[in-house]
């Protein structure tokens, strides 16, 4: 989960534009992004989104959840908390009468552990017996079922998605790449047999592809992390960890495996940048719509180089454990886990949350 104060920013930037770049030239008097238009948040990604959809499949014996079931908010995420997409659910509604009022409604797709393809970089997860389920070939099919079904449970009975999705009204979010590009993925060498970095991010215009074909026309494309800086990745100097819960057999050589990470994320990082802007203004390739490329990798990279401007506690510095280090200290086997600085009552100080999740 990435702290309050960050979603902040990201809310507010999403919804009123500055500091992100809509791709699509518009009238003056025309507003895409304002958040008076949007009813609808649907969201896609991996540990970095999910809430609670991973956790269905464990408690499933693998099963997805069927169409029509809209799966609760949950503050058990790999990230300690409240994930991101709710707070900008939060900070975009309202107060009426003493009471907050919502003016979006979230969907929420991702899983913990997704890549972007399965027939990119499959990774494989006992507790389902199965590789974790991708966005390409597990997420954009479940939304497509959810657009026919009745929602369940529902009294009267109603669409999923009520109100309906429209090209104004819906705005859709992808966030992908920690695992595409990490440890069983890409910076292992463990990738399908020839493909490479250019192979991801083409799934991820892929998914926008499907996402346009269902009447998607509002995207949110957020770049990879500067995953160089988790403690999973980073070199010894900035107190990168060795063998650990994500990672056991770790290989001592921090600093390779940090320059070969710093190398993924600012090569597909500039391919987003780029690729972006050709595909809707050269390529047609997705006409009427509206794209933002949010740069997580900058916003990240702020918070840790500036951390008072956005963490809270008295200990925060920058170039300390406040940004080096992180709050849930697990074992290689995960039997055992504490949680730093008193008992992690001041989780609101640290960036990282454990080894790779922001808080």
């Amino acid at each position: 989960m990435i702290s309050p104060s960050i979603v902040l920013t990201l809310g507010l930037a999403l919804f009123s534009v500055p500091g992100i770049s809509s791709l699509l030239p518009r009238q003056a008097k025309n507003k895409p992004w304002s958040v008076s238009n949007f009813h609808s948040l649907l969201t896609f990604g991996d540990s970095y989104t999910d809430e609670s959809r991973l956790g269905y499949f464990i408690q499933n014996n693998g099963s997805a959840p069927p169409a029509g079931v809209l799966l609760p908010e949950s503050n058990s995420t790999a990230g300690g908390g409240r994930t991101w997409p709710r707070y900008v659910v939060q900070y975009t509604g309202s107060t009426k009468n003493g009471e907050w009022d919502p003016s979006m409604t979230l969907y929420n797709y991702a899983v913990s552990g997704a890549v972007c393809s399965n027939k990119i970089t499959p990774r494989w997860f006992s507790a389902i017996n199965a590789p974790f389920p991708s966005v390409l070939e597990y997420e954009i099919p479940a939304f497509q079922a959810d657009m026919k079904a009745q929602r369940v449970n529902a009294t009267p009975a109603e669409p999923y998605f009520t109100p309906g999705l429209s090209a104004q009204s819906a705005v859709y979010a992808l966030w992908i790449g920690t695992n595409d590009l990490g440890v069983w993925a890409f910076v292992t060498d463990s990738q399908i047999r020839g493909k490479v970095l250019t192979d991801y991010t083409s799934c991820v215009y892929e998914v926008f592809d499907k996402l346009y074909a269902a009447g998607g026309r509002m995207f949110v494309l957020m770049n990879t992390a500067p995953l160089h800086l988790a403690p999973l990745y980073a070199n010894s100097t900035l107190h990168g960890v060795g063998p650990n819960q994500y990672w056991p057999n770790k290989t001592s050589n921090h600093t390779q495996i940090s320059e070969t990470m710093h190398e993924y994320t600012s090569t597909v990082n500039n391919v987003f940048k780029y690729q972006t802007p050709f595909e809707l203004m050269v390529a047609n390739r997705y006409p009427d719509a509206h794209f933002a490329v949010f740069d997580m990798y900058s916003l990240i990279s702020d918070v840790y180089d500036n951390p008072i401007a956005y963490l809270n506690g008295t200990d925060v510095k920058a170039g300390t454990e406040t940004v080096r280090g992180y709050i849930n200290h697990c074992n290689v086997n995960q039997t055992v886990c504490v949680k730093m600085d008193n008992n992690g009552t001041n989780p609101d100080g640290f960036l990282w949350y454990d080894e790779l999740h922001p808080r």
